[in-house]
């Protein structure tokens, strides 16, 4: 039970950065959005491993870098599609793909699932594809749609690509393998940025308030994810994190006056119907 409740924990804090740092890319160069906000959480992270060092081995950091570079990879196209396509649709998209990678892995190296979790399991894939569904015809262009989908599937690989890693870090680590995870995050940034010749460093008159509030908010995201994997089934943690795209969906209706169709609201409930089965299995 605590690690679907950290799991939780993890989806919200993840569906509520992603929806800010979405927010402010909007009026910003989503690169520059990426790279504070990492760099913030780098920053909160290592202040909190001053309380929780642990034991970290080699390995661990190695874990940790690789899991930066899906970390960073997927922040950036996840901002650039937010920032060009509705919440909806790019959010959702990046929730499939933030699943499939760690399920793959976690059933590959011996995670075994109760009957009820296979259930919840099944149901998470339609929902996570049901939620960015919409019942508007002709309401967002096609390049803008494309752009939605392809940004999306590429944090998706990216984020699911880091929780496979952050899986595989000791329980004895502490928390200084994460700060390092962040630290390589913004390196990936900064290296993609440039090869695409993107817009990275901050701009006169860029409010950086905001954007430097993202980054213990993501920081909170990934101890929680850490925690969760060390207590539970990589499998079914990072199915129940991976429904941050509908914690984001919802705040972009609430906040953002996004419409919500009714395919968007059979994948929610969907959703929690798969959370429900898994922690009961």
């Amino acid at each position: 039970m605590l690690a679907i409740t950290l799991a939780l924990i993890a989806a919200l804090a993840y569906g509520l950065s992603d929806f800010l740092g979405g927010a402010l890319s909007q009026t910003r160069s989503s690169w520059m959005v990426a790279m504070v906000s990492q760099l913030t959480a780098a920053a909160a992270t290592a202040l909190a491993a001053a309380f929780l060092a642990g034991s970290p081995q080699p390995t661990d950091f190695a874990w940790a870098i690789a899991a930066g570079v899906g970390e960073g990879v997927g922040i950036a196209a996840l901002y650039r599609g937010l920032s060009q396509s509705r919440m909806a649709i790019v959010a959702p998209i990046s929730g499939v793909g933030a699943a499939l990678v760690p399920v793959a892995v976690g059933l590959a190296t011996g995670d075994t699932l109760g009957p009820l979790a296979w259930i919840g399991l099944v149901i998470a894939f339609p929902a996570l594809y049901f939620i960015p569904q919409s019942d508007r015809r002709g309401a967002d262009s096609r390049s803008t749609t494309r752009a939605g989908i392809v940004n999306g599937a590429i944090a998706g690989l990216g984020f699911g690509t880091q929780f496979a890693l952050v899986g595989q870090i000791s329980g004895q680590s502490g928390l200084l393998p994460i700060a390092l995870l962040w630290l390589a995050s913004v390196g990936a940034i900064i290296i993609v940025a440039m090869a695409l010749r993107q817009p990275w460093l901050p701009r006169r008159g860029d409010s950086l308030g905001p954007v430097l509030a993202v980054g213990p908010i993501s920081a909170l995201a990934v101890v929680a994810f850490l925690l969760a994997t060390q207590q539970g089934l990589l499998t079914i943690v990072s199915v129940i994190t991976a429904f941050y795209s509908a914690v984001t969906v919802v705040l972009a209706v609430l906040v953002l006056r996004e419409k919500i169709g009714r395919l968007q609201l059979v994948g929610l409930a969907l959703a929690l119907a798969s959370v429900v089965l898994v922690t009961a299995g």
